[in-house]
């Protein structure tokens, strides 16, 4: 049976979302096809972010102050397929005495279609303590396709999200009329497999952190119990109450411990923020 698998989840939900570097350039790997007729593709008309938005984050492990995580959306142009894309960027690095015992340097990169929010071009390259990994996938949403670096296909539905286009992605949803309990899903490809990515929405939560007070909406991800939460609960999300919809803090209980993140900074949103004055 498969199982959600939870570090990605927390990345993409939180924004311990963060993704690589010059690895993505043209010629390092396959780029989508344009097709000779229009296909049709979604489109979500939504006012979340724009270009030169950045998020900063700190990251904690229990008492300890373990990294940050930063991920923005660049100012650059760019078009793949003759679609216009946003290119998003993030890292996540360990920090001061974390490194000694578990240095992390993850970079991760999304190519997302302005129009759709989806991606076209996903590359994952992290290193975690003596563990690391590089990852380059091609969407062909024409195609319903997704290819890896080493030429291996996949089938996926249109529209499908790589772990840091999810982040945005469910930043488009409307949660107006949410009420406690309500799920919304999307279809995430990560690790050479497809899964369903669940969110359930709790409540309106006022929260008060370094960076100041801010109206929230409360979250959990909808996950298989037992394996790194041992409930839905062990993880909570504080997105601001807002057209943004940016997270605030993220606490979660994992088997070994627990982890924090926090608002740090941010800047170029795209509209007001629900901070209290």
């Amino acid at each position: 049976m498969k199982t959600t698998p939870m570090k990605p989840l927390a990345f993409s939900l939180i924004t311990c979302l963060i993704a690589l570097g010059s690895f993505a350039q043209e010629g390092k790997g396959p780029s989508p096809s344009k097709p000779a007729a229009s296909v049709g593709l979604p489109s979500i008309d939504h006012n979340a972010f724009k270009r030169g938005e950045r998020l900063e984050y700190e990251v904690s492990y229990g008492w300890i102050d373990a990294g940050e995580a930063i991920i923005e959306v660049s100012n650059e142009k760019k078009t793949i397929a003759g679609r216009d894309v946003m290119h998003v960027i993030g890292r996540g690095n360990s920090m001061g005495t974390f490194n000694w015992f578990f240095k992390v340097r993850d970079k991760y990169e999304t190519y997302l279609d302005a129009d759709g929010v989806f991606p076209w071009i996903f590359v994952r390259d992290i290193q975690e303590g003596d563990f690391s990994m590089k990852q380059y996938y091609t969407f062909d949403q024409f195609k319903r396709k997704v290819k890896t670096k080493k030429g291996k296909e996949h089938d996926v539905p249109v529209g499908v999200q790589d772990m840091i286009s999810a982040f945005y992605y469910a930043r488009t949803f409307d949660y107006t009329n949410a009420v406690p309990n309500q799920v919304y899903e999307m279809s995430i490809f990560i690790d050479d497999e497809l899964w369903p990515l669940r969110i359930r929405y709790l409540k309106k939560e006022r929260i008060t952190i370094d960076r100041g007070t801010f109206d929230c909406m409360v979250f959990v991800p909808v996950v298989q119990e037992g394996r790194i939460f041992k409930k839905e609960e062990d993880m909570m999300v504080w997105v601001t109450d807002d057209a943004n919809k940016i997270p605030v803090q993220a606490k979660a209980k994992i088997l070994v411990g627990s982890i924090t993140m926090e608002l740090r900074d941010y800047k170029g949103l795209a509209n007001p923020v629900s901070i209290v004055e």
